[in-house]
């Protein structure tokens, strides 16, 4: 990672430092969907402090920072996720959660303090007041849940001044702190999430034979699932589905009366979404009938399919050419996870990158969401710096 131009060395370490306190501050007071109040007064308290306009978002969760340049002009948009997921951390960190049931298991943490210090960035080195136009810094809420950015969007968050290119950095453990990736025009899968609820019939464990076994129903469902990509979906093409929940009975002698199951379809091709929730639904059906249980399958539209700009993609491998050089910056074909995100670009051009965040040596190896994941804190200061040379790109500052 080349050195920032501007400081000293001391300057650099203690503003690298700051970022990554902020990080450590969010990381172990992580709040989970829709409730990042603390989040949200903390990122309000540093933007105002850095002399900067914030408003609390909708009164509740989720923050705006507004600079305005020197001259009016268009702007530039950078968005941060701010919640965590509900999950309990292990590991045994220092700078760990402690709030049972929630942690930053997907970098949402580091995400924010990126776009803070960037923040500081452009106040400390004057380039606030070099900028023709604005910045815009948006602190998502509940973008796990995938309800976040469309209802900020609904509340104006791109009007006033309006939003022209917005722009996002996410962790990413697949690849080593000091490497980043891009797409150049295909990003996250479309994701539709479906609950099946299975009526059955509750017997004792003894006569099973009186009863109808929703646990059963519902395994031949899950069971059945395994095959359908392959026989629904070409192998040119990507599709994932996946059941994360499966929840039925409270004793082990009792059959029990319901049983629940949650998951979700992913793919680039909303044709093949069709294709597989229709799929879904007559397997449902089919198991249904077989097992003389009622089974309910609900689906729930999820993130949109992910396009990047294809100029802003360039845009950003560019600045992180700049920051890491070519040979670390990689372009992606796409990927399976879903971001909310892609509601924004809907509107206005945009686009995401990914900063590797792993380190073998340290033992930063897990993965996204998992109650192990970690990252390397050098990762925060090639986001920021990647951030800051795609914002001078922007406005033509030297």
């Amino acid at each position: 990672m080349k050195k920032p131009t501007g400081q000293t060395p001391d300057e650099t370490e203690v503003f690298r430092q700051w970022v990554a306190d902020i990080r450590t501050d969010f990381h172990r007071h992580p709040e989970l969907s829709g409730q990042e109040i603390r989040t949200t007064q903390k990122i309000r308290k540093i933007l105002t402090d850095l002399g900067i306009q914030a408003t609390i978002f909708d009164d509740i969760t989720g923050a705006v920072g507004l600079i305005r340049g020197k001259a009016p002009g268009p702007c530039l948009a950078i968005r941060a996720d701010i919640d965590a997921l509900p999950l309990d951390e292990v590991g045994g960190r220092p700078h760990g959660s402690t709030i049972p049931g929630a942690m930053h298991a997907c970098g949402h943490d580091a995400n924010t303090a990126i776009v803070l210090g960037l923040a500081r960035k452009l106040k400390d080195t004057g380039l606030d007041q070099q900028i023709n136009g604005s910045v815009k810094l948006i602190f998502q809420p509940s973008e796990e849940k995938l309800g976040g950015a469309l209802n900020m969007i609904n509340q104006g968050v791109l009007d006033n001044p309006k939003v022209n290119r917005i722009i996002a950095g996410h962790m990413d453990p697949n690849f080593p702190v000091g490497q980043v990736a891009v797409f150049s025009r295909l990003g996250h899968a479309a994701s539709l999430s479906f609950t099946l609820k299975v009526q059955g019939k509750g017997a004792h464990g003894a006569r099973p034979h009186m009863g109808i076994n929703p646990i059963t129903v519902g395994a031949a469902f899950v069971s059945g699932l395994d095959g359908l990509i392959q026989r629904q979906v070409p192998p040119s093409q990507s599709a994932v589905i996946s059941v994360g929940s499966f929840n039925s009975g409270q004793a082990g002698n009792v059959i029990p009366e319901i049983a629940m199951l949650a998951g979700s379809i992913r793919t680039h091709n909303l044709e093949i979404e069709n294709k597989l929730k229709q799929a879904l639904t007559d397997l449902a059906a089919g198991v249904g009938t077989v097992f003389n249980a009622h089974c309910n399958l609900v689906f729930k539209e999820g993130a949109p399919l992910g396009l990047n700009d294809p100029d802003v993609c360039n845009d950003l491998k560019v600045a992180a050419w700049q920051v890491v050089g070519k040979e670390n910056v990689h372009v992606l074909p796409f990927i399976m996870g879903s971001e909310d995100f892609y509601y924004f670009t809907q509107k206005c051009p945009g686009a995401m990158m990914r900063f590797g965040c792993a380190c073998e040596n340290d033992g930063i190896i897990h993965p996204l969401h998992s109650p192990k994941f970690d990252l390397h804190k050098d990762a925060l200061a090639v986001g920021v710096d990647t951030m800051l040379a795609a914002v001078k790109a922007y406005f033509k500052l030297e």
